[in-house]
């Protein structure tokens, strides 16, 4: 049996040194996925595959998060958060450990699959967190642990092309195995103030799943922030994976720790998305989101004239990782708007469209990267991110017009 979502007494706000601890659990389980990155083509060496083949890493790895999200997240309206991200980061600890102890590319790959599938903490923990935050601090707390997704990508990236240049990409997720030991002892007490248990009721789980779809299909809103995050988070991973493979390709003979350098522009991303979540609080996340999309696609859109060098796609880099997660935190504040008992499964159908996209754009960022060159990559971004302007101007052209509607 699952317990229906009750109305348990209000759960104590969260203390600033709870927010930096969840922040910091956030960066470092969401480094998992994204260590590969820089050294992407370094793997494909050390296990003697291609690059169409070393994609599989990524885009697995993505698939089976997403599927992960849509089995296992909707369990956060019904279960204590705590107790699900506890289990799930230990999955991930020992997931880790099967990759360091890897014989093979198969079973490197199968562990990193399985992962993805552990990878849970970092989308039920904001919703963990939006219902114990002051209203008028949601967009500012959001994007606080949104940076952290950015700050872990950003040290997952830098530092995996580091020590790969200086050690081996196997020294990695030695590394970072040891990181997630550290962070699923320091979890149970930066998610201390969890709510009274819900009741129990006859809610079975193929109710509590079917009940992902029902509510998507009566949020068209949310299926378009979906949609508009899958394409983002899309354009994200085929930038980096297909720039990896360009920048260390024998034509431009660039190191991983070349590449690994150039990660640390995501750090204008840190500092910014905190600002632009309390810009989205004022302005309103749609309206946010269109600026932020339009300002996206100038950076893509200089992709490829810049692309001759690593000094000249810090530009486009430096103009997409400015604004490019406000497109995620105004896409998950039209979530939070919502009512508290049905975020988590509104939120769930969000992720499952975001690394759907992910998995696609990590599979076809180094496929057409490998079918043709930087060009025909660039190509595919453009496309991507033209289709994030449109989304996003219909839904602040719906959204505007229901409003009209309701003031009349």
């Amino acid at each position: 049996m699952m317990s229906e979502p009750a109305a348990p007494p209000s759960p104590a706000r969260l203390t600033r040194t709870q927010e930096r601890a969840l922040a910091l659990i956030i960066a470092v389980v969401t480094a998992n996925a994204y260590y590969i990155h820089p050294i992407i083509g370094e793997v494909a060496r050390g296990f003697g595959v291609s690059e169409a083949e070393i994609g599989l890493v990524p885009a697995l790895n993505q698939l089976a998060l997403a599927l992960g999200i849509l089995l296992l997240l909707p369990l956060g309206d019904f279960y204590p958060n705590r107790t699900l991200c506890l289990i799930f980061v230990t999955g991930q600890t020992l997931c880790l450990g099967g990759m360091v102890l890897a014989p093979g590319f198969a079973s490197f790959t199968a562990a990193s699959t399985l992962l993805g599938f552990c990878t849970i903490a970092p989308y039920l923990i904001p919703a963990f967190a939006s219902k114990r935050v002051a209203p008028e601090r949601l967009g500012a707390v959001t994007a606080q642990l949104t940076a952290a997704v950015i700050f872990g990508i950003l040290i997952a990236r830098v530092g995996a092309g580091i020590v790969t240049a200086r050690a081996d990409w196997h020294t990695v997720y030695v590394g970072a195995f040891v990181l997630m030991t550290a962070v699923t002892a320091l979890l149970p007490m930066a998610m201390r103030s969890e709510a009274a248990s819900p009741k129990q009721s006859e809610t079975r789980y193929g109710a509590l799943i079917v009940s992902v779809f029902v509510l998507a299909a009566r949020h068209p809103d949310m299926r378009l922030s979906a949609a508009i995050q899958g394409l983002n988070f899309a354009i994200f991973t085929a930038t980096w994976l297909a720039l990896a493979l360009h920048l260390t390709s024998p034509a431009l003979g660039y190191g991983t720790d070349d590449v690994g350098y150039l990660a640390g522009i995501a750090a204008i991303s840190v500092i910014t998305t905190p600002w632009l979540g309390r810009w989205a609080d004022r302005v309103g996340p749609r309206r946010a989101r269109v600026v932020a999309a339009l300002v996206q696609l100038t950076g893509i859109a200089l992709l490829y004239p810049l692309g001759a060098s690593i000094w000249g796609v810090m530009v486009p880099l430096f103009i997409v990782n400015l604004v490019g997660p406000t497109v995620d935190v105004t896409g998950r504040m039209t979530l939070f708007t919502l009512a508290p008992d049905i975020r988590t499964r509104l939120t769930t159908s969000y992720i499952v469209a975001m690394f759907i996209g992910g998995a696609v754009g990590s599979a076809a960022g180094t496929s057409v990267y490998g079918a043709g060159g930087w060009g025909a990559a660039c190509a595919l971004l453009m496309t991507m991110s033209c289709a994030v302007v449109a989304l996003s101007l219909l839904a602040a052209r719906r959204w505007h017009v229901q409003a009209s509607v309701q003031a009349d």
